[in-house]
């Protein structure tokens, strides 16, 4: 006979958790006697990591989808909107060295050569600021869509910068309120093993035994199940990606209508990179660094110093990077970080947690028998997608040109890059990244991703010959349609601080 998937144990809350189980519960019929049944059980003791506060522009479709409120949503997760991240100091270490990596694709984009181009029509003027519209929003501060905007729309793509720990708890509620999952608090003891091997059910100390059918480990860098309990080992990502530690701080604004950015910012150090990021109540700041090339005093002081000596707390984080070999492995499959994790260049873990969820759900496998299927399937999905974050996070520092410290030069030496981004960097010497290099309709990073930290680090080409796709003409007109849309935004769009404000006081219309 065979067994349906009908119930399924999310372990571990948290942003993993909930973003799984509400992903999972918008999709499946959780209300029903013949729907799928989910449970997520979680320790009353363990507090999120809280500090994963950057998103991409996915997170709008997801929250849409589980069926809430944006104007809830910035209001419980004091969020604010963001629309790319900016690199200072990346490429020669200088004060005014800085480019953006902006949401929306270069304009004109797959219809002309704009590298070529750029380099020919504008080579004084920042790539980014040529082909998109957003690098300057950012630079003025402005949100991406209108006051009289409805909810989930957009005027210039957009994701999220939002309080981690308020919105863990904002899923939960919904999840539970609206979407049927079963919460329990409960401390798990002990996992029972089945005679093929399976999960057959968790122990725990006051609701005795859970049973599943398919059992998500989402707790965090314990893997309780996939890493304790099944043994599945973890590749280690140090060798490549060094920075290993980051502190964190939560620092108030000097006054309360001080401007929002609606960019994440990123600024090169000597050891690694500090983050600050927006809300609408403080900024989240941090430094990631390699413990091989800095100490944590040097590391604090270095934090401190870039916050001008504020003097609030800052809080150690432990950073492994790597993933586990399999993410899927018999009945139980790891999402967030008991799945894997690495320093948050380019925001990739709550889009992650999407990617997986989604793929999850989509993939439900209706028995056991189609599970084997199923998770030969994610794990080589994923084991592609881990692989192509590592590339262009890796990016990032092979392209940087700063010698002033070990930790640069390190990450510039051939054996520490992965061999799939060195031949990729050999071919693009001779023409531009493309979605020919790329092999999933879902790819993580973006063939225009690529254009803009290539070409914002001052990747040079060699001079072959031109193409029929090095069209001056209608390169210059996509640079004119471009430098259009930017007047018009600048004088139309509220200032990212205006527009949270108006959706806290007011809410907007929704769709």
């Amino acid at each position: 006979m065979t067994k349906l998937t009908r119930r399924i144990v999310i372990v571990g809350g948290g942003s993993a958790g909930w973003l799984t189980a509400g992903i999972l519960a918008a999709e499946h019929s959780v209300s029903s006697d013949s729907g799928v049944q989910i449970t997520l059980v979680e320790s009353p003791d363990v507090n999120p990591i809280g500090v994963g506060e950057g998103t991409w522009p996915s997170m709008r479709h997801t929250l849409q989808k589980m069926g809430l409120s944006e104007t809830d949503f910035v209001r419980e997760c004091d969020a604010a909107f963001k629309q790319a991240s900016r690199f200072d100091r990346w490429v020669t270490g200088e004060n005014n060295d800085s480019y953006y990596h902006p949401f929306t694709p270069p304009h004109g984009f797959g219809e002309v050569n704009l590298a070529s181009q750029w380099r020919a029509l504008a080579p004084d003027q920042p790539f980014a600021e040529v082909v998109s519209h957003q690098p300057h929003l950012c630079a003025y501060g402005l949100a991406p869509k209108q006051i009289t905007a409805p909810e989930w729309a957009a005027v210039a793509n957009y994701a999220y910068h939002l309080d981690a720990g308020k919105f863990g708890q904002f899923l939960q509620k919904h999840c539970v309120e609206k979407l049927g999952v079963k919460h329990i608090l409960d401390h798990v003891k002990g996992v029972k093993s089945a005679d093929n091997g399976d999960i057959e059910s968790l122990l725990t100390e006051a609701h005795g035994a859970i049973e599943g059918d398919l059992y998500i480990d989402c707790t965090g860098f314990s893997s309780l199940l996939l890493g304790q309990h099944f043994g599945v080992p973890f590749i280690s990502l140090k060798d490549s990606l060094f920075c290993d530690t980051a502190l964190a701080m939560q620092v108030p604004y000097p006054e309360p209508d001080s401007p929002v950015a609606s960019v994440t910012i990123s600024t090169a150090q000597e050891a690694g990179w500090i983050w600050d990021i927006g809300l609408p109540t403080r900024r989240g700041t941090g430094y990631v660094y390699s413990s091989s090339h800095t100490s944590d005093d040097e590391a604090e002081s270095v934090l401190r110093h870039y916050l001008q000596d504020f003097d609030g707390n800052a809080r150690k984080i432990p950073i492994n990077p790597g993933h586990r070999e399999l993410f899927w492995h018999r009945n139980c499959v790891a999402v967030g970080i008991s799945a894997g994790f690495i320093e948050p260049l380019e925001a990739s873990a709550l889009a992650l947690i999407e990617l997986s969820a989604a793929m999850i759900r989509d993939e439900l496998p209706v028995s056991r028998e189609a599970m084997e299927i199923v998770s030969e399937r994610y794990n080589e999905r994923f084991r592609y997608r881990w692989d192509r974050i590592i590339d262009f996070l890796k990016l990032h520092y092979v392209l940087s040109q700063r010698s002033d410290s070990d930790f640069w030069l390190d990450n510039r030496k051939p054996e520490t890059i992965p061999g799939h981004l060195l031949r990729l960097l050999e071919l693009w010497r001779y023409r531009p990244p493309s979605r020919r290099d790329f092999h999933e309709l879902e790819e993580i990073f973006p063939a225009s991703s690529y254009w803009y930290v290539l070409y914002g680090m001052g990747f040079e080409q060699a001079d072959v010959d031109q193409k029929r796709s090095d069209d001056p003409m209608l390169a210059r007109q996509f640079f004119e349609e471009n430098a259009g849309m930017t007047e018009k935004y600048i004088r139309g769009l509220p200032s990212n601080r205006q527009l949270i404000e108006h959706m806290v006081k007011h809410g907007i219309y929704k769709i």
